[in-house]
């Protein structure tokens, strides 16, 4: 049943996720977080909605676009299983916001493949990662993959190694003029300070330490058997699967080193961690294993939701 919906792209299946999304928001901030907002609040907390709802578009892009995972709409539902199974990430606006942006390098990243235009999307990476990094200081760390991918793709080309510093130039100029009009130059020193924010509560917490380690540990095991159904491919897939591994690692770096109470950057890694699970997926050969873990996929996030909304 579900690979009959979500085996394919079809604009039911955006309905069916961002109709569930919208109302699945508005429960965790009102009901199992008890927020309450003002009227101006609740437009800028509608407007966060629309980010996080604009990245499931964005992840179904990336995935189709450079045909990480077949033509079918699992990458967005996994996606949207992630959230349920972190709802804490939704009362972290700058976890959506950072995520996004994050989602737009990595899209500009994995079409170095191409060759096409290389040094703009070099410099397009380099921006939104540091856009990126207003929201969380460490997200700056995905520096990293846009090296490694000039590394892997064009290395011999000097000037692309010169385009990072190009991008952190010219948005360096931007912040500066906008702070100044602003009267808020003190911004970007107090804003990179870059220190360890870990939270000790959450993790000596056997539920959030249990949940975090599952998934951790389910999307290491499918990105293995992933690189095991890759022999047969060709380097490019190769490359860009590794891409997206350091892709994961980082954020997964980004959560130790900002787990701070009032944040949640687990976000930063569902992209990756959907791409390894879809992968598995689809490498499933009979249909009806295919849907049990389908299934299973679907109900195991809402009942480890429902038991943690229980004990709040």
């Amino acid at each position: 049943m579900i690979s009959s919906i979500f085996g394919r792209t079809k604009p039911i299946n955006y309905i069916i996720l961002l109709v569930f999304l919208f109302f699945f928001y508005w429960f965790v901030h009102f009901f199992m977080f008890q927020k309450s907002y003002s009227p101006e609040q609740l437009m800028g907390q509608t407007v966060i909605l629309g980010f996080l709802s604009f990245s499931i578009f964005v992840v179904n892009f990336i995935v189709l676009r450079n045909k990480i995972t077949g033509g079918n709409s699992l990458a967005i539902l996994f996606y949207t299983l992630l959230i349920v199974l972190f709802p804490e990430v939704l009362i972290d606006s700058n976890a959506i916001l950072c995520s996004f942006f994050l989602l737009l390098s990595i899209r500009r990243i994995l079409s170095f493949r191409s060759l096409k235009n290389i040094k703009l999307k070099i410099f397009d990476a380099t921006f939104w990662i540091l856009i990126a990094s207003l929201f969380y200081d460490w997200a700056i760390l995905y520096l990293v993959v846009v090296i490694v991918a000039i590394y892997f793709y064009e290395p011999k080309n000097i000037t692309n190694w010169l385009v990072p510093f190009t991008a952190i130039i010219a948005m360096v100029l931007i912040m500066l003029a906008v702070l100044a009009l602003g009267n808020n130059m003190d911004f970007l020193r107090d804003h990179y300070f870059f220190d360890f924010q870990f939270n000790a509560v959450y993790f000596y917490d056997w539920s959030n330490s249990t949940i975090l380690f599952l998934y951790v540990s389910i999307v290491l095991l499918c990105g293995f058997l992933a690189f095991l159904k890759l022999g047969s491919v060709g380097v490019g897939k190769i490359v860009t699967m590794r891409l997206i591994v350091l892709f994961f690692f980082i954020g997964l770096l980004v959560k130790v080193l900002k787990s701070a109470p009032d944040t949640h950057p687990i976000l930063i890694t569902f992209f990756p961690a959907v791409v390894f699970i879809t992968t598995y997926v689809q490498s499933i050969k009979k249909d009806s294993v295919r849907e049990i873990v389908l299934m299973a996929s679907v109900i195991v996030p809402f009942i480890v939701f429902l038991t943690n909304a229980l004990m709040k």
